[in-house]
């Protein structure tokens, strides 16, 4: 079996040898060149090929951001972000990246793991994306539409034009860019409350729904505990916050630390799941791009009770876990390319098909 090829980019002299040490100790991985510079990192990345990069996001000569925008837009390439910045700019420039075509983030070592933890954590997270496909992210093309600033059998599907009042969204790895496409696609003025659930690291994720809020028309925040459910003709973006459960319970969004679901917390079953007991009929539920399978239960039950459900196709996912599960379980009433969801969701929310207002 052929050894995962993996480049390693930082700029402090210590850690790269570290890492470069870590992930040659695996017998199943073999670094095959470092670099200390964005620069660097996107030549030996075009003349080696590597399976994976791991990738810090400060970086002297060129960015971490700028090297992830041109790798993926002229040879994608299987990118892991090794990174300690937490600050809100720094934090969005990783954020940026995630966007552009990078898989996964990881925090940089504390000091304050477990013996051998960290260590761990980095050889299975290179050894889990390097089963990822990679796409190409040529930002200038992507062409994304712009407005301004346990369940039983599935029920027969509705009319795919029938009006819903709240739509719930659950994304794992390649999400940020997807949500963002989505919401790029959907009008300032769009009139459902969106409950919003993404797979992101705790530390990583505190300033997402503010960077989501610049990207979008619709405004986005973290949901707070107790705050009511929005009407529609007032729609907006809410987010679960990181590391805690998003759910719906007698018209009011709730936060709960309850146990994880598939490793995850939030999770977009958990989410779905209270949706269905509430809300099924006057829902949409879209779930997108993600490994593993999260989320498929919640969208057959909310099928199941008479909801509308879609799920990311194959083509145009980053990973087509969450979004397989769903199909194979015939939760989704429709399986949809990522271009096609907006304007999905502007007609449940009642406009008509050339997009205007209703």
């Amino acid at each position: 079996m052929d050894k995962v090829r993996v480049l390693v980019v930082e700029d402090s002299t210590t850690i790269r040898k570290r890492i470069v040490e870590i992930l040659g100790a695996d017998p199943a991985l073999v670094v095959v060149g470092e670099a200390g510079d964005g620069k660097a990192a996107i030549e030996l990345c075009q003349a080696l090929r590597p399976d994976v990069v791991t990738l810090d996001m400060m970086l002297p000569v060129m960015t971490g951001l700028a090297a992830t925008e041109y790798i993926m837009a002229y040879f994608p390439t299987r990118i892991l972000i090794v990174s300690a910045s937490t600050n809100r700019g720094e934090l969005f420039r990783t954020y940026e990246a995630l966007a552009a075509g990078a898989l996964e983030v990881l925090e940089k070592p504390r000091g304050e793991e477990a013996d051998g933890e960290w260590e761990e954590l980095l050889v299975s997270t290179v050894k889990l994306i390097s089963r990822i496909k990679v796409i190409t992210h040529p930002r200038a093309k992507l062409g994304i539409r712009k407005y301004p600033l346990q369940a039983g059998p599935p029920a027969p599907a509705r009319e795919p034009s029938a009006t819903r009042g709240l739509i719930a969204i659950g994304a794992s790895t390649g999400g940020p860019a997807a949500v963002r496409e989505i919401l790029r696609g959907l009008p300032p003025d769009f009139p459902l409350p969106i409950l919003f659930v993404l797979h992101l690291g705790k530390t990583f994720a505190g300033s997402f729904a503010e960077w989501l809020d610049a990207q979008s028309g619709v405004r986005v925040a973290y949901a707070r505990d107790g705050e009511a459910l929005p009407k529609p003709g007032r729609g907006r973006v809410i987010m679960a916050p990181p590391d805690r459960h998003l759910v719906l319970r007698q018209g009011k969004l709730r936060l709960t630390s309850d146990p994880e679901r598939f490793s995850c917390r939030p999770s977009v079953d958990v989410l779905f799941e209270s949706i269905a007991l509430e809300a099924a009929a006057d829902c949409a539920a879209v779930l997108l791009t993600g490994m593993g399978r999260d989320g498929a239960q919640g969208l057959l039950a909310i099928r199941g009770r008479g909801g509308a459900t879609i799920a990311q196709d194959e083509a145009s996912s980053v990973v087509y876990g969450m979004p397989r599960e769903a199909a194979e379980l015939g939760a989704a009433e429709r399986v949809l390319p990522l271009q096609q969801i907006a304007p999905a969701l502007l007609r449940l929310a009642g406009y008509p098909e050339t997009g205007g207002r209703p």
